[in-house]
This record gives structure tokens, C-alpha cells and sequence, in this order.
């Protein structure tokens, strides 16, 4: 599956500067202290304590603080959602079906760590982090189109991304508030986002059956204003 720009370039700079194994000993003893001390400076220092690396080790694999670890980990989880998305099964799915498949692909990679996921929202949720959780939000949504082998290069790139980035955002909330069997009511909420989605897709496929480019709303509405030459207004909506 192919990986995002940034994606190569972080794994790139992790083989260069020697702190992925710290950084995935911290983040693994993180896991389980932020549940009871969120994600905080303080929590990258009690692991990387538990962990047996030194402070100095801690702050330079995660200079940013507690915002580098939760990129660190909403990194490792796309990663680890990408290679469900690699199984044989998955190509022969239809598009809805594998956009399922994807974030349940996510939302297993993150069952076993709830509570962190709960301490993780509610701090990207602040102002401080606030920028950062659209940007893991994005890239989410751009790894999964991507390990669809999503070709698009228009408009209809970032259409795809902001319209998935909201169904994660959105269908991630509902997980972490549901406490029916088997998940049930998440199930039910994502199918029913992703039919939402489906259904503007098929209406921009009418729009282009009808000569109208999605892309290019301002220019349709203004041949609806100024039709054509010698054509009525009602010859163009006919």
C-alpha cells in the first residue's frame, strides 16, 4: 500500500535519527498510564522511565511534546489499518465496502486502548492541539483513499478527503460512546454515513450526465443567469 508524502518522510527521518525504538517502547508504556495521567509531558516521562530510557532520550524522540506522541500514535494506527486493507479480500470489494472496511480496520487497531482514544479526543479537542487533530483526521482519510488507490489529482482529491475525514471523525465519536453488543450502534451510524456519502457521489455523477462540473459551481450557476446566446434561461434547465 502506498504511504503518504509526510508518512515516507517521517519513516525516512525514524531510520536516520535512531529514535524509533524509543519512541515505540515510550508510546507503548504511554498506552496504558494515559487512562489515569492523559497525555501530558508527565506521562512521556513515567514511560520512558518504565521503559528504561533517559529523559533526554524521551525529549528528543518526541520533541513536541505530548502532540508528537499522539501524531506518533495516530501514525502507527494508520499503519496498522493500512495493512488490514492489504488482506486478498479487500480488492474485490465495492468502494462503500472498502471505506467500511477501513475505519473498522482503524477502530480494531484502537479497541484495545478506548479509554486512551477517549483522554486522546478530548485532548485534540483543546485549542492547543486543536489544528492537530484535523491534520491526523486528514491524513487518515488521505491514507485510506490512497490505499485504495485513489488516482484522483482534481478537486475531487480533497472532496474525498474532507468527506472521509468527517464520516472518522464523526463515526469515531459514536464508538466511543456506544456500549451496545458487538458494537452495534457504531456499525449502524457508520453505514449510514457512508450511504450519506455515496449519495453525493451519485449526485455529482448526475450533475456531470447533465453537462454540469461539480467542480465548477460559479460557472453553471451563471449559465443558469446568462444562458447561452439566443437561448432562454428555461432552454438551459429544461
Amino acid at each position: 500500500m502506498q504511504m503518504t508524502k509526510e508518512q515516507e518522510i517521517r519513516a525516512n527521518s525514524d531510520a536516520i535519527d535512531g529514535f524509533e525504538p524509543a519512541r515505540r517502547a515510550i508510546l507503548g508504556e504511554a498506552l496504558g498510564l494515559v487512562p489515569f495521567d492523559g497525555w501530558t509531558s508527565v506521562t512521556i516521562d513515567r514511560a520512558a522511565a518504565r521503559a528504561g530510557i533517559g529523559s533526554a532520550t524521551a525529549r528528543a524522540a518526541f520533541p513536541g511534546g505530548p502532540g508528537d506522541l499522539l501524531r506518533y500514535w495516530s501514525d502507527a494506527t494508520d499503519a496498522a489499518m493500512i495493512r488490514a486493507m492489504d488482506a486478498p479480500e479487500f480488492a474485490d470489494l465495492r468502494i462503500r465496502d472498502k471505506v467500511a472496511f477501513a475505519l473498522r480496520a482503524r477502530i480494531d487497531a484502537l479497541r484495545p486502548c478506548k479509554e486512551a482514544v477517549r483522554r486522546a479526543a478530548a485532548a485534540l479537542a483543546l485549542p492547543t492541539h486543536g489544528m492537530l487533530g484535523a491534520r491526523l483526521a486528514w491524513k487518515t482519510a488521505d491514507a485510506a483513499w490512497r490505499a485504495m488507490d485513489d488516482q484522483s489529482t482534481d478537486i475531487n482529491y480533497y472532496s474525498k478527503r474532507a468527506m472521509l475525514a468527517g464520516v472518522w471523525t464523526s463515526v469515531l465519536a459514536r464508538w466511543l460512546a456506544d456500549d451496545s453488543e458487538h458494537e452495534a450502534a457504531t456499525n449502524a451510524f457508520l453505514n449510514a454515513r457512508i450511504e450519506n456519502v455515496m449519495q453525493v457521489e451519485k449526485a455529482k455523477t448526475r450533475f456531470r450526465e447533465l453537462g454540469i462540473d461539480p467542480a465548477k459551481p460559479i460557472e453553471w450557476l451563471a449559465k443558469l443567469r446568462y444562458p447561452a446566446r439566443g437561448k432562454k434561461p428555461s432552454d438551459e434547465t429544461a
